[in-house]
């Protein structure tokens, strides 16, 4: 009986640490990344299209969100100061990163592969959907910095200001969007969270 790997593989991901260079009051793992990233990537479908005239299907875009960051079980978690220090760097992890998402790709049945490949091959993604993936990926890289700066840990200051930047840059309008109406009830306590939700069901 032939055996496959590619679950037991993903199961993995919750020892990968993130944010490997930094101090972390709340440390991070892969996996739970992953989850994040598609709630929200799904969420910027949802508003893309609801709100802004899009097409884009929010369901092919969190399976690729889950899926995204799947070489680094291979890889590892490779801390982004690191990844884009030099071109040539950059150049030599994207080619590495493109073998480990093929050697994944390989764990599965070959009937399975085509169904697979555009969730974990970036070459075979498409466009629209890469796009809210790596927007979903910099508001996940964001919370952790804000939970992080919450916590009196100044080692993410100057990441929390950077990864801003790069989410005004991208000038989406879902994204802007998220970033009005969602973000910052994300540093509520469970207590703040609890109260505001009497208020919005008994309302008085």
């Amino acid at each position: 009986m032939t055996t496959y790997r590619f679950f037991a593989y993903l199961g993995r991901l919750r020892w990968i640490k993130r944010w490997g260079l930094k101090r972390n009051v709340i440390e991070e793992n892969v996996m739970e990344h992953s989850w994040q990233v598609a709630t929200i990537a799904h969420a910027l479908a949802v508003i893309r299209n609801e709100q802004f005239g899009g097409g884009c299907s929010p369901e092919r875009v969190a399976t690729a969100a889950l899926y995204h960051d799947v070489s680094e079980i291979i890889t590892g978690d490779l801390p982004s100061p690191i990844k884009y220090h030099s071109s040539t760097i950059t150049a030599a992890y994207k080619a590495i990163e493109d073998e480990a998402e093929q050697e994944m790709l390989a764990q599965l049945p070959a009937w399975m592969q085509n169904a697979y490949a555009p969730f974990l091959r970036h070459q075979d993604m498409d466009e629209e959907v890469a796009d809210l993936v790596k927007a979903a990926d910099l508001i996940s890289a964001y919370l952790k910095c804000q939970s992080e700066l919450n916590a009196n840990n100044q080692e993410f200051s100057r990441a929390a200001v950077e990864i801003e930047r790069k989410i005004r840059q991208l000038a989406h309008p879902e994204v802007d969007y998220f970033m009005t109406h969602f973000v910052e009830s994300y540093q509520l306590t469970l207590d703040e969270l609890l109260i505001q939700h009497d208020k919005n069901t008994n309302p008085r």
